[in-house]
């Protein structure tokens, strides 16, 4: 009868748990069969994506900001902490053993009055193990690799996002550059306008007003080009930073509009779930709390401790060493800890249920995104199309503007809208590249870009 009490007592304390919380049903996640744009199924992601743009340049400033970009270090040294975090819970299933010895010398006086030294001294090992008999410890190691594989997905999203930054980032670079060489060359010819205008108004072929609009369309089109090379020093500034360097010139290799548009193929929406480095990480932190509440709820049972000592005694008074040795162990349930331990197993499950919600809103943010995306892949081209429609409409307009003006068939004001009307579409035209290349790196972000595939 004696040995089935410790069980009796097991039995009795794991009703003081209470049954085990379970996940809210609200924080289920199902993924849909298909994406909305109804992009097709492809294969796996390159992990170095960035490859595909087809440019050295932008090849070399994404792995620069991998390889020395601050973010990245911070996160690897959070992977460091994790894994000891993760050897430390393992070493506590593990029996611990220590070694101590003592020794002293004294003097006494005996029943007839004389002094008597004694040197006396004692070398002993201690071997203890808790035997984790409902896995309490178990729970706790299992906790904490869960958030090693956190850390890992989260070290793995950090550089997925420095990667995107720098590509993007370098992309937008080239836009400026672009919209720059844009604007100085309608500054040239509006310049030429401008000296045409002054002659015919010398002349007396123009009137004061012709002159005047065409001085104020150059100096439009001049008070841009200073707040161009601004965006583009801020831009190169803020690329040298993420690459772990001071502010500098960033080195270029290709214009904008000879970068290669990558072709995305995106997986299935399942497949996210598994290819996505922040979607992995919410799903092993809710491993992580989830193990957390079965640690919670083991702290209700009884624990037993094994433990053992060996070592000898030696002294003046002997003739000769003494073995001495211990061995015991002890089984300690807690009967009442104030609702401490209700109230550690209430917090656990409510921190499992956090990291539940936290994991379904992960994930549609991940939908989201993808589905952002590909619907800008998919819009983008065709703005693009458009816009080279319009650019070219806009050019013959102007070739038949200035025919009419230089033949006097029609005032210099319908040039200038012309003019302005092409440097629009030319503007827009660099911009709606530059809408394509970086809603290509998004999408390759969005799809987890290869690290979890």
């Amino acid at each position: 009868m004696k040995p089935a009490l410790p069980l009796l007592s097991a039995a009795l304390l794991s009703g003081c748990a209470g049954p085990r919380p379970e996940t809210p049903l609200s924080a289920a996640v199902v993924a849909p069969a298909a994406w909305r744009d109804g992009a097709a199924a492809g294969g796996r992601l390159d992990p170095a994506w960035w490859n595909r743009f087809g440019e050295p340049a932008l090849t070399a400033i994404v792995a620069r900001a991998l390889d020395r970009n601050l973010d990245v270090a911070i996160a690897a040294t959070r992977v460091e902490e994790a894994r000891a975090q993760f050897a430390a819970a393992r070493g506590a299933q593990l029996p611990s053993a220590s070694a101590s010895a003592s020794g002293a010398r004294e003097r006494t006086v005996n029943a007839f009055g004389e002094g008597a030294d004694q040197t006396a001294g004692q070398v002993q090992l201690s071997v203890s193990y808790d035997a984790d008999l409902f896995g309490r410890l178990r729970n706790a190691t299992a906790a904490a690799r869960a958030d090693l594989l956190a850390t890992r997905a989260g070290r793995d999203g950090v550089r997925l996002a420095v990667a995107a930054s720098a590509a993007g980032g370098y992309v937008a670079l080239l836009a400026l550059d672009a919209r720059l060489e844009v604007l100085r060359a309608t500054l040239d010819a509006r310049r030429a306008s401008l000296r045409l205008a002054q002659r015919r108004t010398e002349a007396g072929y123009s009137a004061s007003l012709e002159l005047a609009q065409a001085e104020g369309d150059f100096r439009a089109t001049e008070q841009q080009i200073p707040i161009t090379e601004l965006a583009i020093r801020r831009q190169e500034n803020g690329l040298s930073v993420l690459t772990g360097d001071e502010p500098a010139s960033v080195a270029r290799g290709r214009p904008l509009g000879e970068l290669a548009l990558p072709v995305v193929e995106a997986t299935v929406p399942a497949d996210l779930l598994r290819a996505r480095p922040d979607v992995v990480q919410a799903e092993e932190q809710v491993v992580a709390a989830d193990q957390r509440l079965d640690a919670a709820r083991a702290a209700f049972l009884p624990s037993l401790q094994l433990g053992a000592t060996g070592g000898i005694a030696l002294s003046t008074l002997l003739r000769s060493p003494i073995d001495v040795f211990q061995l015991g162990g002890s089984i300690l349930a807690p009967l009442f800890q104030g609702g401490r331990l209700r109230a550690q197993s209430d917090a656990a499950a409510a921190r499992r249920d956090q990291a539940a919600f936290a994991y379904r809103r992960t994930v549609l943010d991940a939908f989201r995104e993808v589905e952002d995306a590909l619907a800008e892949q998919k819009r983008y081209a065709e703005q693009e199309a458009a816009l080279t429609k319009q650019r070219a409409a806009v050019a013959t307009a102007l070739r038949h503007a200035i025919n009419r003006f230089d033949a006097g068939y029609s005032p210099y004001l319908e040039q200038l809208d012309a003019q302005r009307s092409l440097l629009s579409a030319d503007l827009a035209l660099v911009q709606a590249r530059s809408d394509r290349l970086s809603a290509a790196v998004r999408l390759f972000q969005a799809l987890g870009g290869g690290l979890g595939a």
